[in-house]
């Protein structure tokens, strides 16, 4: 992130953080859909009326004005009237609505919702997340209520029954699982349900004695017209022995009544219900894009100083940096992630520590790129040629590595940039061309762009550079300080790429405010640096956490990189391993995607100066080549964090984190479960000394949990006695076994 020109500490003080793809049109479902015959769903709640009502033909289902305008009628027998559940007026002209009127049955606030529907919310191919909606409706009648989910295709991928998420509060939700790449939509579609409407009554009015004969044909006309409904394999014939037996006057009406009641009926009608004024609320687009946009393990290392000498001065190459490859591979990371590699000017270069003088032999910061030897399309000659980077990833893949590219953009003052573009930059009243600076800060190593000279050009020049290193193997690009530059700029440049390259993934490199985090987020990148780095307390964490882990996961997913070549957080500073180590155990278990910069599992801790979270001799200004043969690392337990995620699918999810209470603030518990995965994570947050907690749990079930960083196993109940001694044993991180299972 050099080349900021604010201090990281500076940033946080202020409440300041970091984040395109373009406002998309909302599509609409063309028809509501009734359910597959074939599907598989558990029974969709009802609400209970205490009138029986007369059945309503299928010909006086509605839908939201929402969609009416681009849906046709959903069934032959299913017209949407033209004011949403009123009579036509026979008027040559009537009055302008000022705004959508309400559908028959009410469908509001449909979520996810990013920006109104305006822009896709998002997710990765198996990633389960909740749809969500308030429906109601009039008087007493059941409702019920379904999420239709399209595919790319515009197909029917699943017709997802809804439930009432807290009685009495008309809030509904279905979890949904895209299952493929690409753009879809989904829809909430509510209805009137005459058949839970009819059982209701039935069961108050039959016992009673009122109105049987007629409640009892009631029925039956219901029940022979939902069969229809019903597919044979599924039901069919027992829904029709039940119309028999409620019109055998020869038993007695209890009797009859309860061959409706029976699993055998209820369970197809359930799958299959009878669905009366069908309203469909509109139709909100996702995305849905590869695993690695949400789960991950990063690694950052200087290709500079792999193999790198200091006496004589000497550069590593690609060549020495493949052999860190395999032991990154080893400790179980995903991606490896360069600063970049392009050449680096020699006007203005700055010294060791970020001085202003520079020797003949320092080799100044990658981010002040451009020289004679060229600009972000060139690799440096120390590091070796274009082929020796291919080279590089093609040894990265067969590890089963990707490589991520810094993409910065700014330029030295020997960019070829600054003499063919100078528009591109600003300039002072004296002709001079203004460099970064931060008063009284001065970076005259790096020239900021000027976006409002040359818009489009400057469009047009970056999609060439990415498109350039996508051809040379890289798929994921972490964008330098995306927050310095116009918003509208990125959703043009990431919504053209992802157009056609819908597999890159961008990672926003932005800590600064909320509002600028969030909307480079929605507008397309996938990934975002966080405040993960300042958030340490049991509060700060969980209060955090809550944020990324609810609405904003629609759109913003977080990246937690325990430190940065940028950033070593004051909490790391002179604690020693500990402190590393429950920050490691923190950013892998909490987030989906995590990542370190090289040093960390040496728990290099030493800063420039009091009051600065910057590392003294920071290799953003030096070669800083490192005994990658010690033994007193964290690399085993990073290996074993690494190691877990991957086993455990309930770590690679975000949307499933849940916070258990614990009676000390200084540890912290929380868990995350997908199907019958379940891990238990439980922290001393304290670093110097041994502290001590009951962990409550949500129920009395009995668990069966093995500490998979020490091996033992233990019996868990609601409350759970807990001692982490931080040198020894800063965490647990449970497994779970049912043992009603």
């Amino acid at each position: 992130m050099h080349g900021d020109t604010r201090s990281q500490s500076a940033l946080v003080s202020e409440g300041l953080e970091p984040f395109g793809e373009p406002a998309l049109p909302i599509p609409a479902i063309a028809e509501p859909v009734a359910p597959p015959a074939a599907e598989p769903a558990a029974p969709p709640a009802r609400r209970r009326t205490t009138t029986p009502r007369t059945t309503t033909p299928r010909s006086t289902a509605t839908r939201s004005t929402a969609t009416r305008s681009a849906e046709a009628p959903s069934h032959p027998r299913e017209t949407p009237s033209k004011s949403g559940g009123g009579t036509r007026s026979t008027a040559r002209t009537k009055p302008k609505e000022s705004t959508p009127m309400i559908g028959r049955i009410p469908v509001l606030d449909v979520a996810p919702a990013v920006d109104g529907g305006r822009r896709p919310a998002r997710a990765v191919v198996g990633e389960t997340f909740r749809v969500s909606a308030t429906v109601f409706r009039e008087g007493h009648d059941a409702v019920g209520a379904n999420v239709v989910l399209r595919d790319p295709k515009g197909r029917g991928a699943g017709w997802l029954p809804m439930r009432e998420l807290a009685p009495g509060t008309d809030r509904w939700g279905a979890e949904v699982t895209p299952t493929a790449e690409g753009r879809w939509s989904y829809t909430v579609e509510a209805w009137s349900d005459p058949v839970a409407t009819w059982r209701h009554a039935a069961a108050i009015k039959v016992p009673a004695g009122q109105d049987v004969d007629l409640v009892l044909e009631e029925g039956a006309v219901l029940l022979e017209r939902a069969a229809n409904g019903v597919p044979k394999r599924e039901g069919r014939t027992q829904v029709l022995r039940a119309v028999a037996a409620l019109r055998d006057a020869t038993r007695p009406p209890l009797t009859r009544l309860a061959a409706a009641f029976t699993p055998e009926v209820t369970g197809p009608l359930e799958r299959h219900p009878l669905r009366e004024l069908v309203t469909a609320a509109q139709a909100l687009p996702l995305r849905v894009e590869r695993r690695r946009a949400l789960y991950g393990s990063w690694y950052e290392f200087f290709p500079r100083s792999e193999g790198a000498t200091l006496d004589p001065p000497r550069s590593g190459t690609f060549r020495t940096a493949a052999e860190r490859l395999p032991a990154v591979a080893a400790m179980g990371f995903d991606v490896v992630y360069l600063p970049p590699i392009h050449p680096i000017g020699l006007a203005y270069r700055k010294g060791p520590n970020n001085s202003l003088t520079a020797g003949p032999d320092d080799v100044g910061s990658p981010w002040a790129i451009g020289s004679p030897e060229g600009g972000h399309d060139a690799v440096h000659p120390d590091l070796g040629t274009i082929e020796d980077f291919d080279a590089f990833v093609a040894r990265a893949a067969e590890l089963g590595l990707e490589i991520a590219l810094d993409f910065a953009l700014q330029a030295s003052p020997d960019h070829p940039w600054v003499n063919k573009h100078p528009e591109w930059f600003g300039h002072r009243l004296d002709g001079s061309i203004a460099f970064a600076e931060n008063p009284p800060k001065k970076y005259q190593d790096i020239y900021p762009i000027n976006f409002d000279q040359d818009f489009d050009g400057l469009v047009i020049e970056t999609i060439r550079l990415l498109r350039h290193w996508m051809a040379h193997g890289v798929r994921i690009f972490r964008v330098d300080n995306p927050h310095t530059k116009p918003v509208h700029f990125w959703e043009k440049v990431l919504g053209e790429v992802n157009r056609t390259d819908p597999d890159v993934i961008f990672l926003a490199e932005a800590f600064t405010r909320p509002a600028m985090m969030h909307t480079l987020g929605k507008i397309g990148f996938q990934q975002s640096y966080t405040y993960f780095t300042w958030r340490n307390s049991k509060q700060e964490l969980t209060e955090y956490l809550t944020e990324l882990s609810g609405e904003a996961a629609a759109y913003m997913r977080p990246n937690f990189f325990a430190n940065t070549p940028d950033i070593l957080p004051r909490h790391l500073q002179r604690t020693g391993p500990a402190a590393f180590a429950v920050r490691a155990v923190l950013a892998a278990t909490l987030s989906p995607s995590w990542g370190v910069y090289a040093g960390f599992e040496l728990a290099e801790c030493v800063p420039a100066g009091p009051d600065t979270e910057e590392y003294l001799d920071s290799e953003k200004y030096q070669l800083r080549p490192r005994d990658w043969n010690r033994t007193d690392t964290l690399a085993p337990l990073l290996t074993a964090l690494n190691r877990l995620r991957r086993a455990h699918p309930a770590l690679q999810e975000l949307r499933n984190l849940v916070f258990l209470p614990t009676d000390n603030d200084r540890i912290i518990a929380y868990t995350k479960r997908t199907g019958e995965d379940e891990v238990i994570v439980v922290v001393n947050l304290d670093p110097w000394q041994a502290q001590q907690a009951t962990v409550t749990l949500p129920s009395d079930e009995e668990l069966a949990v093995t500490d998979e960083l020490s091996g033992e196993q233990y019996t868990w109940h609601r409350h759970n006695y807990v001692r982490l001694e931080p040198s020894s044993t800063p965490a647990h991180l449970l497994t779970v076994r049912r043992t009603s299972l």
